[in-house]
């Protein structure tokens, strides 16, 4: 028997509800984009006239309590500013719903620890919204250190750079405040991708700073974390500014046998932002290495493998392909957990770690040392 579809409220319709949301959750079997909610009819107003097209049966809500009290919704997606996101992630539990919240999960280490306290004792499903592990070229990298192909691991450089010499206006991104800053709105991305990788890291090394002229905000982090691998050490770098007019590889991976160097990002975002539409997942596609959207040729990573390692070292390079990116497959593990088909693929305990690093990371870049971590 078909089972009733998990109806879903998304709050907010920024970049998060408008990009990263809305689509996927419309994308995938057995979630239903019931609502979206804004936070005044004026904005509703103005929603609605954008997305009829979009999601004709979607309703437009112009108070986020309504879609968190209304019986007839299951699940409720936060993608309102980082701020708010845990006054409705506690709001939307209490009231019996499922929670998906954007990242991060929360401002700080102990609100998401609450967070995940109150959804375990009501025995309620509590996503982070860590979407970048489903980005081609982690699962790439995932790949490459699964199979050994580049040996023992020993380095990994990871940036998320941009350039926005300017400040922008009218962009809660980029006012001070709680949780707001470059750290805060790309730290728990690479940050997770490095603890999906390789477990707790044993020291975290760091510098926040400001770098543009004017700015309200941190704009660059530099971020160290060192692990303990079977015994050996590695360094794995996170890194992410507002002042490279010359991007760095997004993945530089070095290892006994070789290297792989990735430029550019994931084509998923840019494509939703250009207006392409979203397909409907099929069940094939949860089970294969498929996509909605490829990554053209032209933008795979290099591998560099030693065909001879003794002198004269001989290297051989080649366009190494991609791993299909999808993010509609992180809303396919929100819909089995809430069934009860299989646990969530990135727990709830993933928000919290990221959370701790970050204020690990800002604390040894205040104290310039290096600090141990523990979770």
């Amino acid at each position: 028997m078909s089972r009733p579809p998990i109806r879903t409220a998304v709050l907010g319709y920024g970049l998060a509800g408008r990009v990263f949301h809305c689509p996927f959750v419309a994308a995938v079997p057995g979630l239903e984009l019931s609502a979206i909610a804004l936070r005044s009819p004026e904005s509703a107003a103005k929603t609605a006239e954008a997305v009829r097209s979009l999601y004709p049966t979607t309703r437009i809500l112009s108070s986020i309590d309504e879609a968190i009290q209304s019986p007839e919704i299951d699940l409720i997606v936060v993608g309102t500013p980082n701020d708010s996101h845990v006054q409705y992630a506690e709001a939307a539990l209490k009231a019996g719903k499922h929670v998906v919240v954007d990242k991060p999960l929360a401002p700080t280490s102990g609100e998401a620890n609450h967070l995940i306290d109150l959804a375990a004792r009501l025995g309620l499903v509590l996503a982070p919204f860590h979407n970048r592990r489903f980005d081609g070229d982690f699962q790439t990298v995932r790949k490459l250190i699964h199979a050994e192909t580049l040996g023992r691991v020993v380095t990994v450089s990871s940036h998320m750079d941009r350039f926005r010499p300017i400040q922008r206006p009218n962009t809660w991104k980029e006012a001070g405040g709680p949780a707001s800053g470059l750290l805060f709105d790309l730290g728990p991305h690479l940050l997770d991708q490095a603890l999906a990788l390789f477990g707790t890291p044993t020291h975290v090394t760091a510098s926040i700073r400001s770098d543009r002229d004017q700015t309200e905000i941190d704009d660059v982090f530099d971020i160290a974390l060192d692990f303990t691998v079977a015994g050996r050490a590695l360094r794995y770098e996170c890194h992410a500014t507002m002042l490279a007019a010359e991007p760095s590889p997004r993945f530089l991976v070095h290892g006994t046998k070789g290297s792989y160097t990735k430029f550019g990002i994931d084509p998923q975002e840019p494509a939703l932002i250009a207006g392409s539409r979203l397909p409907l997942l099929t069940e094939s596609d949860v089970e294969g290495e498929t996509s909605w959207i490829k990554e053209p040729e032209s933008q795979w990573g290099v591998l560099t493998t030693a065909t001879q390692v003794n002198e004269p070292v001989k290297l051989e390079r080649s366009d190494y392909p991609t791993v299909p990116g999808d993010y509609r497959h992180f809303y396919v593990s929100v819909r089995n957990a809430i069934r009860g088909d299989s646990a969530l693929a990135i727990p709830a305990s993933a928000g919290y770690r990221s959370i701790r690093l970050i204020e690990l990371a800002i604390q040894a870049s205040s104290e310039r040392r290096t600090l141990p971590v523990e979770f």
